[in-house]
């Protein structure tokens, strides 16, 4: 491993200075250069130097030029293609199909620097100049589009992106365990073509008689032409997301030819985690970008503390399962702590670490000890719908880890923002985290993600009912009254998941009404490959039980649920008074205190609307 602690080699310039003539992976991203360990592209790139490999990387290229794919030479064993941390549709594109005004992982937040299906676009580039280099592509985008998918951009179901970008393999997950292994079998001499037997990899086949224990889905011409046989599909590949009980899966198109997804690769062990995190990261970008203001999406990032991987929460609308998988993978205390250290010397640390957590902040093992033997369960969930008796609920570890980053020195406040499962913490009889939460972790809010009230479509979501939200909210407001502290509860709530009509979304602005909150930002689900609730979008079926779930398609109905949550903005009367009358509920138009609206506009100042916003909340 080279020790030298400086950013990988953007130019031909840098390569000289290391005195490489070559490299043997160039790494295209759809992101700036970021030598950050929130940054997909910096932990495979400093994987692949820590057993090394000369890496350099060619951020954000334009994609009308096939000269700037040229800027290293030619890489001696292969190109890396990333569209980057985000899909590059969601980060080009809002739920209504409107273009995005700013990308934060761009420079200045500087938008379109990055093509539409980033991944696609940049392999065709590469193969325009370098047609016989192997092209392995990962990250978000393909991981999540690894076989055929629904695309909500086109309103289509798509190939595995492996056919379309012309790539040789595809590593989906986190990658760590497999980029190492193909770049082994790249130099030890083995044709790309041949490398098909690593975990956590897809690839494409002529035949099927080299393979074993493996399992059929349905031929991409059914799926295309059958939401029934898609919805069948998808429930295979989910039930086969798990390390140690995942088979094979095969996927076969028209031509005579097969897509295959190996099982995925095994969860990262804590001293691996540890390893990863301690590279040489530069923990900044790249300087060429300083001009323009650097990257927006680091400073919500720089402070912050990765503790795990893994999310055994499993709600419907999120990808994890697909991507990180369902066993938490954790990080040392002695990991995080001398990450945090590092931290306190930066010169621009103002004492405030951000955030310690991951997809879910309070997850610090696995749910069950059977999940380190036998893999997760294909038949039911650790916490849906109410939480498994084999369930591990202890916060312990984390309360310890967050004590010893609180003592550290020149450390003020640590946060915790990436989010905490409340209904975890109510199986916790023990009121220490929460207490310690409520004393030290939050500023006046705690953010929290019930998403709806409607059982009905909280049973669709994957996520508790709403009588255990209620409950924590007892507990919390109990709490923070012994603590002596008056904080209160953000709730993040969405808005037309598949499950909702004008029913559900009135109940969950009546909702809002009773506790006198009003939502400054509503999230309109989103289909996005790889999730359960993409799927009954687009079959309108539960893949679960293949039952029929209604599904709101129309843009005007999703901004009439949309507005209902937000009834109080002026903008949004006509819409809400539409909505009301279309669901006959016209008893909310009136001036009674349970009204949402009244029968016409009524004029309400500037600094009135501003205040009631300050002042709304529960605590």
């Amino acid at each position: 491993m080279n020790g030298m602690k400086e950013f990988l080699p953007i130019c031909k310039k840098d390569m000289e200075q290391r005195g490489w003539d070559v490299c043997d992976f160039v790494y295209v991203t759809g992101d700036a250069y970021v030598d950050h360990p929130s940054f997909g592209s910096a932990i495979i790139s400093r994987t692949l130097e820590a057993f090394g490999y000369r890496v350099g990387i060619i951020a954000q290229p334009d994609w009308k030029n096939k000269d700037s794919i040229t800027i290293l030479g030619r890489p001696r064993l292969g190109f890396l293609v990333s569209a980057g941390n985000m899909d590059s549709m969601v980060n080009h594109y809002t739920v209504a199909h409107k273009r995005r005004h700013q990308d934060a992982y761009s420079p200045g937040g500087e938008y379109g620097l990055r093509p539409d299906y980033a991944t696609l676009v940049y392999c065709n580039l590469i193969k325009q100049t370098y047609k016989d280099v192997p092209i392995i592509i990962g990250g978000i985008e393909a991981s999540l589009r690894r076989l055929g998918h629904y695309d909500y951009w086109s309103d289509k179901v798509k190939r595995s992106v492996l056919l379309d970008s012309g790539a040789d393999i595809l590593s989906y997950g986190m990658g760590e365990h497999s980029i190492v292994e193909i770049a082994d079998a790249l130099n030890s001499g083995i044709s790309v073509s041949d490398i098909t037997f690593i975990k956590g990899t897809v690839y494409k086949a002529k035949s099927k008689e080299n393979l074993v224990d493996y399992i059929d889905l349905p031929d991409f011409e059914e799926i295309a032409a059958s939401k029934e046989k898609f919805a069948e599909s998808f429930r295979i590949q989910y039930d086969n997301t798990d390390a140690l009980t995942a088979k094979a899966l095969v996927e076969k198109y028209k031509e005579k030819l097969y897509i295959v997804q190996n099982p995925p690769a095994l969860p990262l062990t804590t001293p691996e985690m540890d390893r990863i995190y301690s590279y040489p990261y530069m923990r900044n970008y790249h300087p060429v970008y300083e001009k323009q203001g650097g990257i927006p999406a680091l400073s919500e990032i720089k402070f912050s503390l990765t503790s795990n991987r893994g999310c055994f929460g499993s709600c419907s609308f999120c990808a994890l399962s697909f991507h990180e998988g369902r066993v938490v993978q954790v990080r040392s205390h002695e990991s995080i702590l001398e990450e945090a250290l590092q931290m306190t010397k930066e010169p621009d640390f103002k004492g405030y670490i951000h955030d310690v957590g991951g997809p879910t902040a309070d997850f610090r093992h696995p749910s069950c000890e059977k999940q380190l033997t036998k893999g997760v369960c294909r038949n039911r969930q650790c916490l849906f719908p109410e939480p498994c008796k084999n369930l591990k609920v202890s916060h312990q570890d984390y309360v310890e880890l967050l004590r010893k980053l609180r003592k550290l020195p020149k450390v003020k406040k640590v946060f915790i923002r990436s989010g905490i499962r409340f209904d975890y913490c109510m199986a916790d009889k023990d009121d220490t985290f929460l207490r310690e939460l409520c004393e030290h972790h939050i500023s006046g809010q705690l953010r929290t993600a019930p998403e709806h009230v409607s059982d009905t479509v909280l049973d669709l979501m994957g996520k508790p009912r709403n009588s255990v939200y209620e409950s924590f909210l007892k507990r919390y407001s109990k709490i923070n009254g012994q603590t002596g502290k008056q904080q209160y509860v953000v709730p993040y709530l969405m808005s037309s998941h598949p499950g909702s009509t004008l029913k559900e979304a009135i109940q969950l602005a009546e909702y809002v009404r009773d506790i006198g909150y009003m939502p400054e930002q509503v999230q309109d689900f989103y289909p996005t490959p790889g999730t359960i609730s993409t799927c009954m979008y687009y079959t309108g079926l539960d893949p679960r039980t293949m039952k029929p779930v209604y599904v709101p398609h129309s843009y005007h109905e999703k901004a009439m649920q949309r507005a209902l949550i937000q009834y109080k903005k002026p903008e949004n009367y006509e819409i809400v008074k539409e909505a009301l009358r279309k669901a006959g509920r016209s008893d909310l138009i009136g001036f009674d205190r349970k009204c949402l609206i009244p029968p016409r506009p009524m004029k309400q100042s500037a600094k009135s609307s501003k205040t009631k916003t300050k002042k709304s909340g529960r605590g």
